[in-house]
């Protein structure tokens, strides 16, 4: 079943042309890694999907739902890089307000013990450690039981026992048919990740497959290896 498709999306500010036609497939319980260079296109692509940015052209759907939809961005659960939460509320006068503005209830009792956040719930955000506000970053992301998450550079300042727990709860929601769209700069975690990574530069999408396809095609035995050399010989 089709959860994402975006299809030709296209973008320009000013004169700079930042997404040149780039269409995206995620199936359900599949998850995808964006991958790119800094300045490829990523971001504003992420931000199309949110809402947050008007694409030129193209079409953005979840599940068939428009972004005009108002059912569209409750399908949506989002771990941005660097959260920027209120800093006079606590996490969970956090997850209250969010309840409030998606009229959804949290399920987030389980979640808050898989991260250790039991003694930080009701103390002021501007008092977390930056590793903890990037719990309370995938607390947020994940208590709605969206049927898409876009995770963006998701283990970005937790300790290894945090990000390997982030990555358990990620696979877990694979099983349970949840769809992902990834960005990372940590191959490896991609590696362990994702089903199917699309590669951008320059606006277009320029590698696409699985990762055993890919290091097949490369006839390497890593993942950085193998884009790197297929790259190289699309460029040469």
């Amino acid at each position: 079943m089709e959860v994402l498709k975006v299809e030709n999306l296209k973008k320009s500010f000013g004169k700079k042309e930042v997404l040149k036609g780039v269409s995206l497939k995620i199936e359900k319980g599949e998850i995808v890694a964006i991958l790119g260079p800094n300045a490829s296109g990523k971001t504003t692509f992420i931000k199309c999907i949110l809402g947050l940015v008007i694409p030129d052209e193209g079409t953005i759907k979840i599940k068939g739902k428009e972004l005009k939809s108002p059912d569209y961005k409750k399908l949506l659960g989002y771990m941005p890089q660097e959260p920027h939460f209120p800093e006079n509320l606590t996490p969970l006068e956090l997850i209250e307000l969010v309840s409030y503005v998606r009229e959804e209830k949290p399920n987030y009792e389980n979640l808050v013990k898989i991260f250790k956040l039991e003694e930080f719930m009701n103390r002021k955000i501007r008092h977390l450690s930056g590793g903890t506000k990037q719990k309370v970053n995938a607390l947020i992301a994940f208590s709605f039981n969206p049927e898409l998450l876009i995770l963006d550079e998701p283990t970005v300042g937790l300790d290894p026992i945090s990000s390997a727990k982030l990555k358990e709860e990620i696979l877990r929601r694979k099983e349970m048919g949840v769809s992902v769209l990834l960005t990372s700069h940590i191959v490896s975690e991609v590696e362990q990740l994702a089903d199917r990574i699309e590669f951008i530069v320059e606006g277009r999408v320029r590698l696409r497959g699985s990762v055993k396809e890919i290091k097949d095609r490369a006839k390497e035995r890593t993942l950085e290896r193998a884009i790197i050399k297929l790259l190289e010989e699309e460029i040469d």
